[in-house]
């Protein structure tokens, strides 16, 4: 992974904190009413703005930046090397994919419509060691076929909905990776590329991430509810994010599913286990994948 500049002495970093705390206060009163949102989209506006404010308070109180990296999070709320008793996996070393010569990053300024010049198969979180792969799920030269990608839901009516979104929305790629552990868990990720953030957003907010619950099922996941017991310092800056998990009572497995929306990459990362998947590996293996895309 990238460097982590080190973290600035205490008094210095409060000052910072006490400084952000005041700009945004003064820009907060500065700011004009924002207009009312359409009946229909209430909730979804209110879903918006409360994920935006809890990002903004959790930055602002442990002074981090978007190049926020694995070794800022304390080790018990989680990413980093696995130890023998906290329940994370063994990941190999992540370095994100060389851009081509010249191109931004998808955060960087300058990039407005918050493109990835990287290659998106290599921005596929690689499997912990131990794993065993699904060759399946890497299609053809690594890139999955939307109707391979669309087969990870229940519904035949939902799956032909989304079918449709991603044709109007000119989807332009999928890569996709999937694997075993040892102690029966399967994690698939998807990472679905498209011409601009804007048309991600736009999915991620109006049509996937909802207040509640996911707005299609899964299979095997049917009854799945926003998670709320994700530890607040492990996000990652500028990738907006949602999770769910399946509530009992469940089938044979148990189902953890999020959506990630980071610049033109749309990502779902979903875990199954017999009898209850952990939180633990997930919450590690999301936010691996949002610090690849971030």
């Amino acid at each position: 992974m990238a460097a982590v500049r080190e973290a600035p002495p205490v008094q210095e970093e409060a000052s910072a904190q006490e400084e952000t705390v005041a700009r945004t206060e003064t820009l907060a009163q500065e700011q004009p009413p924002a207009p009312a949102a359409p009946p229909r989209k209430n909730r979804r506006a209110l879903w918006t703005a409360l994920r935006w404010t809890a990002a903004v308070v959790v930055f602002a109180a442990v002074g981090v930046s978007t190049a926020y990296g694995v070794a800022r999070v304390d080790r018990t709320a989680l990413p980093g090397p696995a130890t023998a008793s906290d329940g994370r996996w063994d990941y190999p070393e992540l370095t994100r994919p060389p851009l081509p010569s010249g191109s931004p990053g998808p955060f960087d300024e300058g990039n407005a419509a918050g493109a990835h010049y990287a290659d998106l198969r290599d921005l596929v979180l690689p499997a912990p060691r131990g794993a065993t792969v699904d060759k399946a799920l890497r299609g053809s030269d690594g890139r999955l076929r939307t109707k391979d990608f669309l087969a990870a839901y229940a519904e035949k009516d939902d799956r032909e909905t989304l079918g449709g979104m991603l044709a109007d929305r000119a989807l332009r790629h999928v890569a996709a990776r999937g694997w075993t552990t040892p102690d029966g868990t399967h994690t698939r990720i998807y990472l679905l590329q498209f011409n601009t953030a804007v048309v991600v957003d736009n999915l991620f907010v109006e049509y996937l991430a909802d207040a509640d619950s996911p707005a299609y099922a899964l299979r095997g996941a049917e009854t799945s509810v926003f998670d709320d017991h994700w530890p607040q310092k492990a996000v990652v800056g500028d990738v907006h994010r949602s999770y769910y998990v399946e509530s009992k009572p469940y089938g044979a497995e148990q189902v953890r599913q999020a959506y990630l929306s980071a610049g033109d990459v749309l990502a779902l990362v979903t875990q199954s286990r017999k009898g209850s998947a952990k939180a633990v590996p997930f919450q590690q293996t999301v936010v691996l994948q949002a610090q690849l895309l971030s």
